[in-house]
Order: C-alpha cells, then structure tokens, then sequence
C-alpha cells in the first residue's frame, strides 16, 4: 500500500529567522546571476512538463525489526562516543539505515532478495506493472552497486524480459553501447543505473519515467540523474518517482529536504549525511527513530 501525499509541515523558528535575510541577498545579486532554468519556456519551449511523485513505502517485518535494532545498537553506541569517533559511527549508520530500507538482503549479505521482505521491492514492482501495460521505458538509480542487479532481476519477471545494468562495474567500452541499445530497441523496459555512473553526461530520453528507488540528500545529484531523460530531445512528460519509506530516517528527511529551502541549500553546498553527524545525541535519535505505527500499519497508507 502505497500514499501519495504532500507535507505542510510548521515552519521551524530558524528558518523564519533567515527568511528576510535570503531575500534581501537574493535580490542584491540577481542581477548578476546569468543562468536560466531549462523550465523556463523563453528558454526551451518545447520541454515537456516533469512532474515528481514522492511514494511511500510500508517496511515488511524484517525490515522493521532489523531497523529498530539498529536504533537500539547505535543509541548505545552514541553514550561513550565523541568527536571524529562519533561521527564515522553515525555515518556507518547512516548507511546501515538506509540498506535495510533498500532490502534486507542488502545490509545482512546473504544474497536472497526476496521482494516480499522489502516494502519498496514490492512498490518498485506494482509501479513497473502498470509501466509494462503501457509498455514505457524507466529508468532506475540506485546509490549502490551491490543491489543494481537484483532490481534488474526483479523487474526482469514484472516486464517479462530482461532490462539493462550500468554501475561502476560497467567497462568504460560497454557503456555506450548500453546506452545506444536503450535508446534504440523497443523490447528493453529498463536500465537500472548507480546515481554516480549514471547520473552526469548520458542522453537517456527513450525512457518517460524516472525512479528514485533510494535517495542520494543532495537535491543537486539527484536532478542531474533526472535529467539523463528530461532534457532535450525528450518528447514526452516525465515522472519522477521517489521512493521513500515511511516512519523511517528516510521519510523525515524527506520532509526537510521538501519543506525547507534553507535546509535544501545546505545540502546543496554540504553533504547530507555530514549535516546530521553534526547533531546532538537527542537530536540524532530522535531522527532516525522507527515509527513503528507508521511504517508497518497499512490502514495509515
């Protein structure tokens, strides 16, 4: 079960605070910004329109109960941490998270892949069955080479052929030619791509639909993946689709980066995950809490 829905969340005191202050540099130095959106129809007219969905996902039992562990784990780990310790242990963490959110075949390593243990596998394949009807082309990032082929195995059986598999892995030779298979032939569904072999200088516009199966927090890098389809020479509508699990580290900070724009800036110009090392112990786990209600209970979805 899956809600498309869109947050208002209050604004934080902070970000009220700033507020007059970015609009008084803004207006200082707009007259020497010379850069234009490519949305911007005086600019290119004939783009179609790109439209982005955030899609929760509900975690499966496994998920939810390796995730809490992690909690319980981390929380113990915080007490007798500090300085550059504390923060290469909540980094590891942060990845540990995001795993089990991905699968947890992905954080315990033991090859299985089984879409029924992962809530966003399971909406990753309700959303191809209604691409494969259709028969429109997708394009999926992931940040981890590790899990690249198993979404490629999993959307094999939703499309009924096999699609295409471009990571770090992928000899530099074979790489065009993947790209020019995608474009050219109709029977390929889909390319499944790591966000940093993918994302910057491939023309990938035969697909109408982009997924965001984990997020990379840095808004930047996440819209130069999408823009390997939304650009020139696309001649339909592109959807965006990311994929966010609920009650999770992922949702909230989904939230920040949908909600704040001053925040969205600061993981512009920093790294995402660095900018919550530097949170205090209360404020960390506080975060990366599992709602259990919410991430399991499908009335909620």
């Amino acid at each position: 079960a899956v809600v498309l829905t869109k947050y208002e969340p209050r604004p934080e005191a902070s970000v009220r605070k700033v507020g007059p202050v970015l609009v008084g540099a803004r207006k200082l130095i707009q007259p020497y910004l010379l850069r234009r959106l490519k949305t911007d129809r005086t600019v290119l007219p004939d783009l179609p329109e790109k439209t982005e969905v955030t899609e929760f996902c509900l975690f499966s039992k496994l998920q939810a109960a390796l995730y809490k562990q992690a909690v319980d784990d981390l929380a113990e780990q915080l007490e007798t941490l500090d300085g550059i310790q504390r923060r290469g242990v909540v980094l590891a963490f942060i990845h540990r998270f995001k795993e089990i959110c991905n699968h947890p075949s992905q954080w315990l390593r033991d090859g299985a892949y089984q879409p029924q243990d992962s809530g966003k596998f399971l909406r990753l394949a309700s959303l191809c069955e209604e691409l494969a009807e259709r028969q429109e082309k997708a394009l999926v990032f992931t940040q981890y080479r590790q899990v690249a082929e198993a979404l490629a195995g999993c959307l094999a059986g939703v499309f009924g052929r096999r699609g295409l598999v471009l990571t770090g892995d992928t000899r530099v030779e074979e790489r065009r030619g993947l790209v020019e298979r995608f474009q050219q032939d109709e029977e390929i569904p889909f390319l499944v791509l790591t966000l940093k072999t993918g994302g910057v200088g491939l023309n990938l516009t035969a697909a109408s639909h982009v997924i965001h199966f984990d997020r990379w927090w840095n808004p930047a890098v996440e819209n130069q993946a999408t823009d390997r389809a939304f650009r020139i020479g696309q001649k339909r509508n592109v959807l965006v689709h990311k994929l966010v699990c609920r009650g999770t580290l992922e949702e909230k900070v989904d939230r920040l980066l949908a909600s704040k724009q001053r925040l969205a800036n600061e993981l512009l110009q920093h790294d995402g995950e660095a900018l919550l090392t530097a949170l205090s112990n209360e404020e960390l786990l506080e975060v990366i809490s599992l709602d259990v209600r919410t991430a399991l209970d499908e009335d909620l979805a």
